[in-house]
C-alpha cells in the first residue's frame, strides 16, 4: 500500500473518524451488540452492506479521469444512501479529511474538487487521494469495520484483544468485498452497485434524534 493509504487508516491521522461510530452506538443501546460474538456479527453486516458500497465508490474515485467524474461519483453515491443521517456522517468525514489532506497532500485536483463540492462524500474523497482503486476500496473497507471495533471497546468495555481478533478474523470477508468493488470501479457510475441495509439506515436516523436530544459518545 502507498504510504497516502497508511496514513488513512491510522487510527492517528486527524481526519475526525474517531466521533463516528458507524451505527455501533445505537446498536449498543439496543442491546443487539452486547459481547464479541455479537460484534462480529454486526461488524460482517456493516461491511458487506455500507462498506462494500463505500468500497466500490472509493475504487471508482481512484479511477476517475477528472473532477466532472468526481462530482457524478459523489451525486450517486448520495442516491444509494438514503438515510440523511447517513449522508450526513460520510460528509463530515469527507470534510475532516480534507482538512488534514490539505496539508498533506496539497494539490490542485483536490481543490478543484473541494471548490465545486466542499464536502464530498468520504469514500469519493479517500478514492482521489489514494489514487489506486484497490487500495482505496481497502482502506475503506477496513474503516467500515474498525470504526465501529473501536467503538465497540469504549462503550462496551470489550477486551481490546478479544476485539482485535474478531477484526483479524474478517480478513477473508474484507478481501472479498475488495474485490468486487476493483472489479466494478471502470463500470459508469450510474451502474455500480448499491448494496444497502434498511436496519442501519433505521439506526442512523434514531440515533441521530437521541444525539440532538442528549449528548452522546458519537456523532453517528
Amino acid at each position: 500500500m502507498e504510504l497516502a493509504a497508511l496514513l488513512l487508516v491510522d487510527s492517528r491521522f486527524p481526519g475526525g473518524g474517531h466521533a463516528h461510530s458507524g451505527g455501533l452506538e445505537e446498536a449498543v443501546s439496543r442491546r443487539l451488540v452486547v459481547d464479541e460474538a455479537t460484534l462480529r456479527g454486526f461488524l460482517v453486516g456493516r461491511l458487506r452492506t455500507a462498506g462494500a458500497l463505500a468500497a466500490v465508490f472509493a475504487a471508482a474515485a481512484a479511477r476517475a479521469p477528472d473532477l466532472t467524474a468526481l462530482l457524478e461519483l459523489d451525486v450517486e453515491l448520495d442516491a444509494r444512501t438514503p438515510s440523511p443521517a447517513q449522508r450526513r456522517a460520510s460528509r463530515a468525514q469527507g470534510r475532516g479529511i480534507a482538512r488534514a489532506a490539505r496539508r498533506a497532500w496539497p494539490s490542485q485536483r483536490l481543490e478543484e474538487l473541494l471548490r465545486a463540492e466542499p464536502r464530498p462524500h468520504h469514500p469519493v474523497l479517500t478514492g482521489l487521494l489514494v489514487g489506486d482503486p484497490g487500495d482505496a476500496a481497502r482502506v475503506i473497507a477496513y474503516q467500515s469495520v474498525t470504526g465501529p471495533a473501536t467503538a465497540a471497546i469504549r462503550l462496551l468495555g470489550l477486551d481490546p484483544f478479544g476485539v482485535n481478533a474478531v477484526l483479524a478474523g474478517l480478513a477473508d470477508d474484507l478481501g472479498a468485498v475488495v474485490a468486487d468493488a476493483v472489479a466494478r470501479a471502470a463500470d459508469p457510475p450510474a451502474e455500480l452497485p448499491a448494496p444497502g441495509s434498511t436496519g442501519l439506515d433505521l439506526m442512523a436516523e434514531a440515533h441521530d434524534r437521541h444525539h440532538q436530544e442528549e449528548v452522546r459518545l458519537f456523532v453517528s
